[in-house]
């Protein structure tokens, strides 16, 4: 059990601002998450949570920052499963993802959806994994080398054993934009970023990527339905804290955003934006992460993909 110490440092615990650090631009949908929660945080606690945009480097630019800051509660990390993917995909990154982050939550998550243009002459699943073991597979476009959308197609490729041709963007609006324009014939890309176009039926959903099927598109099969056994590739969203942070504080974070997850409006607020919400220990975060990084790593080393 915490002492008096410890009990009075996560009761007396903010006594100035929280920096929350994104690691990508303003105006994204992990930046719309920081900024929905923030907001929350500063009214239950009592001190302005400032929102701090460092991209670069798919994340690392913003990681690095918080990794080397001190733990003491008052600097955060938001970020997503491409904070498990980089260690395989980058030859060298100047924090360790395991060790110098202290796991407080995870709270969102959402799946990849496989989808083509209407007029495709990929009408389902089954078409896309007959083109895939034909004489001319087919391309995909996916937000970039080393995302989750990359993955989610790669890993398609090996667990069903068919060709397609990645086709990489930098972001996921141009590679969505790409398959609009028949630049691409499939389009791996965030169920946010497509839900729009499915429902202005400008692209068809062939398959969503997680274990089980999205509650924002429920007559869409997942691919493991469809066929490809144990196949599940779902992009969380959680919040980390360096390495060292007091348990105490830890747990008041987790609290405090748990409590915030929970409120109807926040929740809305996610369901709009596309988001499917979920909680978590710090324990069984840091469980999912160390999971995910041992995950990809034996994967990519499959792939020999390095992009840096």
């Amino acid at each position: 059990m915490p002492g008096r110490a410890e009990a009075n440092l996560a009761s007396t615990f903010p006594q100035k601002p929280i920096r929350m650090v994104v690691t990508f631009p303003a105006g994204g949908g992990t930046d719309s998450l920081a900024r929905l929660i923030g907001t929350d945080l500063s009214k239950s606690l009592g001190q302005p949570v400032v929102v701090d945009n460092r991209p670069g480097a798919s994340g690392n630019v913003g990681a690095e920052f918080v990794a080397k800051s001190p733990g003491d509660g008052y600097t955060l990390l938001i970020v997503n499963s491409s904070f498990a993917i980089n260690p395989s995909v980058f030859k060298k990154l100047q924090f360790n993802p395991k060790s110098d982050f202290s796991a407080v939550i995870t709270f969102a998550s959402v799946p990849s959806v496989i989808a083509v243009p209407a007029p495709s002459k990929l009408r389902t699943f089954n078409d896309l994994l007959t083109a895939g073991k034909s004489g001319t597979p087919p391309s995909y476009a996916s937000c970039g080398n080393g995302t989750p959308q990359h993955l989610a197609g790669e890993l398609l490729k090996l667990s069903a054993k068919i060709d397609m041709l990645h086709v990489p963007y930098k972001g996921c609006a141009p590679a969505i934009a790409d398959v609009l324009g028949n630049q691409a014939d499939v389009s791996v890309n965030t169920l946010t970023n497509t839900i729009p176009y499915l429902k202005s039926n400008k692209l068809r959903a062939l398959a969503v990527t997680s274990k089980t099927r999205s509650p924002f598109l429920p007559d869409v099969p997942t691919v493991s339905e469809l066929g490809v056994a144990g196949y599940d590739v779902d992009q969380w969203f959680g919040i980390l804290a360096p390495a060292n942070t007091p348990p105490e504080i830890v747990q008041k974070l987790n609290a405090e955003i748990a409590r915030a997850i929970a409120k109807p409006e926040i929740k809305a607020s996610l369901t709009q934006l596309g988001f499917a919400t979920t909680t978590s220990t710090p324990a069984e975060f840091q469980k999912l992460v160390n999971s995910d990084i041992d995950r990809w790593q034996k994967f990519t080393a499959k792939m020999s993909l390095v992009v840096d």
